[in-house]
């Protein structure tokens, strides 16, 4: 018998992605405008350092989940990460985000050992903790409300962090500034000394929460779904080869990373569009936010509305389908950003819609993966859930490093001057570019290949079902 999953250990799984997401939407959105503004780097540095970093750590993720295979405690395999790592996680997230004050050859190096050190322990929590879904439950129906709990967790923690983040760097700043405490309105208006401060003690206050939620996901969660055959009989190198062997896992790794380059390429440039090509800087009284702040957060609620529909319309209509639909008019709408005025309702509503679609596409993605799981587990015996989520997980760090890297490129190839009042208009058109056109280019890829994708719903209700009777004999 499968066993029902209560409404708080699926928002404690929830809890995981939201300590994930909250620091993983700095990375993703700040990171490039910290290195350039804050920092002192040039854009195409940062843009290959990113791609440097993560492109051997998307690879220490299949290390990850192979290690967590064979991991053995009285918690079980994937929860004890969340507990062993919460607090490095939140450390090494504040060294991150310090600038000290050195050379510029140095200040490349500390950069990379950092910024590659974060891309490590974030992997030894995360590629765990995504496979606890697979271990949580052994039904689809429950494995896809978890996947929409967690994604939705994911929003919300990303709609904190927009919240809480630039309002705490100004504070922060302001208030540690012993020299001149200036009027800041935004993160980009900081000067150097108070933004290295307001940073530091910023990501460290998120930090916090991030290690309680972590906790909260180690506590309040349960592995039940065992492993058929003896574990002592699996090597790693058969578990390699029944991976790429797994025609339906390469659709998903590649239509999971154009989809994930498509998130990448739009959230690193908004700072900058809005304020080069936008230049809308109005600020809400008594909440610190500046407009492209205001633009985060309505694409956060979006995606949230996405991924709480996503389990209702992908029962009706089918995983792959939803998939294909969502993405494809995302896409669409995404490319309007290159046509529409300059006008910020123009922008708000059509960041609004693209979120929307787009909100579909991540829970659905990640309940895939715990289908490829069970379809493997058919075909060879064994249950490598561990190594199959780092790869989940691998292709989110490619989609990201490809588009952070993309990013500073092409801000560089534009001639982006991180010192210039005001950008010349060759670097104004490479931003509008990569907000519109470069995402749909991509959300078309991840169409074209969810078309090969074989594994219908009816299909993985058969796999689980004979899943299943094989662990009551």
């Amino acid at each position: 018998m499968v066993e029902k999953i209560k409404l708080k250990e699926k928002i404690a799984y929830g809890f995981g992605d939201a300590a994930s997401s909250m620091f993983w939407k700095i990375f993703g959105m700040y990171s490039l405008f910290f290195y350039t503004d804050v920092f002192g780097i040039t854009a195409a540095a940062a843009g290959t350092m990113f791609l440097i970093a993560r492109l051997w750590d998307s690879f220490f993720d299949v290390f990850v989940g192979i290690v967590a295979d064979r991991t053995k405690t009285k918690w079980g395999k994937y929860r004890p990460y969340l507990l062993w790592f919460a607090i490095p996680f939140a450390v090494m997230g504040v060294f991150t985000f310090y600038a000290p004050d050195l050379s510029e050859g140095n200040k490349l190096i500390y950069a990379y050992v950092t910024y590659s050190l974060m891309m490590i322990v974030y992997s030894m929590i995360n590629v765990p903790y995504a496979s606890l879904l697979g271990a949580i439950s052994a039904d689809p129906k429950e494995r896809n409300q978890l996947s929409s709990y967690r994604m939705s967790f994911a929003f919300i923690g990303s709609f904190v962090t927009f919240m809480l983040l630039q309002p705490l760097i100004d504070f922060f700043a302001k208030t540690f500034d012993t020299e001149k405490v200036n009027q800041v309105t935004s993160a980009a208006e900081s000067t150097v000394s108070t933004s290295v401060i307001g940073w530091v003690m910023g990501v460290g206050s998120i930090g916090i929460i991030c290690v309680i939620l972590f906790l909260l996901c180690f506590s309040w969660t349960k592995e039940r779904v065992q492993q058929i055959e003896s574990e002592e009989n699996a090597s790693i190198k058969s578990d390699l080869k029944n991976l790429f062997h797994n025609a339906p896992w390469w659709i998903l790794v590649a239509t999971g990373l154009a989809a994930l380059l498509f998130n990448a390429v739009r959230d690193s440039v908004a700072i900058y569009y809005f304020r080069d090509y936008v230049k809308f800087n109005y600020k809400m009284t008594g909440t610190g936010w500046d407009m492209t702040t205001i633009y985060f957060l309505v694409g956060q609620a979006a995606n949230l509305i996405g991924v709480m529909l996503a389990p209702s319309i992908s029962a009706k209509y089918g995983k792959k389908k939803t998939y294909m639909i969502a993405i494809l008019i995302a896409g669409i709408l995404s490319s309007f950003f290159y046509i529409i005025p300059n006008n910020i309702l123009w922008i708000l509503s059509l960041q609004f819609l693209v979120s929307l679609f787009a909100g579909y596409v991540l829970p659905l993605l990640w309940s895939m993966f715990a289908d490829i799981v069970d379809h493997q587990e058919l075909l060879t015996g064994r249950r490598a859930t561990g190594l199959i989520f780092s790869s989940s997980s691998m292709s989110q760090k490619l989609g990201w490093a490809l588009g952070a890297a993309l990013s500073g490129w092409i801000l560089a190839w534009f001639n982006y001057a991180p010192d210039a009042m005001t950008q010349n208009p060759e670097t104004i058109f490479g931003e509008k570019l990569m907000i519109s056109i470069l995402p749909a280019i991509c959300c078309v890829i991840a169409f074209i290949g969810m078309m090969f994708y074989p594994l219908s719903d009816k299909k993985v209700k058969e796999i689980s079902e004979e899943l299943n009777s094989r662990r009551n004999k």
